[in-house]
């Protein structure tokens, strides 16, 4: 079938923004969803088959609504995952997140259940492979937490464990030195508060970013906590960390156990803490697949092909 929508009041910037440079938007959408998409202004058609063409076409209203500013192509994956409806909140029980710089919904049944999970307990845990917005939808979380005065500060953890590789000396202060390790969290925070919003609360002590290890002694109270890549704890550090958690306070835990950077044998503090603590009440866990990615899709395709090769190699074949 071939979908024509023309887009009213005329806005040349949001098309921009909605196209995207050289048109990457529509690009994406037409990979994503099996369509062709021409446009002449503000004058688009869709062709392809019922359901994904009807999809395609929430996604560019979504795209366009959000188009009085430039339109990062993650946003755009992040649409494509789950049915493409519109990014308010709608009466099924989706969750959805407005913080004053970018709305967030749940894509996915398990993002949903996730997003769900931090809203009724103090600790929740979110495991599961990379680009599945295990560490973004934290943040959102906290962000809006944050917004709302449901939390006094935000305070953001990771372990300081490189990645296969050994950096050796990094010049600068101890500031400097951790940076490299924290600077994903820093890009969310840019991208949900923006740069100037985050500067301003970095200011005013209501965010915090800082190395594990400087959790010891502390008690947290009235605050959002995440620990993000917590497969890279020791389980004596996983201990030390929740048990910092104090009044008012609550916790997300995010890691992906398929990716362990921890010298061999050595144990994750992330495995250890499901097995330790799945039935304490007070405490969830949500799980992620391949399904859950919303970022390339070729991510998903990777992630399915490195679990395939780990399963024969655990099975002898």
């Amino acid at each position: 079938m071939i979908l024509r929508h023309a887009f009213a009041p005329l806005n040349n910037t949001r098309l921009k923004n909605l196209c995207g440079p050289m048109d990457q938007h529509l690009r994406t959408i037409e990979a994503g969803l099996q369509v062709q998409i021409a446009h002449r202004g503000e004058h688009f058609s869709i062709d392809g088959h019922k359901k994904p063409a009807e999809q395609a076409l929430a996604v560019l209203e979504s795209l366009y609504e959000l188009g009085n500013r430039v339109i990062k192509p993650e946003t755009v994956q992040l649409m494509l995952v789950g049915d493409g409806s519109d990014l308010e909140e709608i009466p099924d029980g989706t969750l959805m997140l407005a913080t004053r710089h970018i709305r967030v919904k749940a894509r996915t049944p398990n993002q949903s259940v996730y997003l769900r999970n931090i809203a009724d307990h103090d600790i929740t845990f979110g495991i599961g492979p990379a680009g599945t917005g295990k560490t973004y939808l934290a943040v959102a979380c906290a962000v809006d937490a944050l917004e709302r005065q449901s939390a006094q500060r935000v305070i953001l953890t990771r372990p300081a464990v490189e990645s296969g590789e050994h950096l050796g000396f990094l010049p600068g202060d101890l500031a400097q030195k951790v940076d490299p390790y924290l600077r994903p969290l820093y890009d969310a925070l840019y991208d949900l508060m923006g740069f100037d919003a985050v500067n301003r609360a970095f200011e005013r002590r209501e965010l915090e970013i800082a190395p594990l290890a400087f959790m010891r002694g502390r008690t947290l109270n009235n605050a959002f906590v995440i620990l993000d890549e917590a497969q890279n704890t020791t389980p004596e550090q996983m201990k030390m960390f929740l048990t910092r958690l104090g009044f008012s306070s609550r916790c997300v835990v995010t890691g992906d156990t398929s990716q362990i950077d921890l010298p061999k044998g050595a144990t994750s503090g992330l495995v250890d803490a499901e097995r330790v603590l799945k039935h304490v009440t007070g405490i969830a866990f949500a799980h992620f697949t391949s399904a859950d990615v919303v970022r390339h899709p070729l991510v998903a395709r990777i992630v399915d092909a490195y679990d395939a090769q780990r399963r024969a190699r655990e099975s002898g074949h």
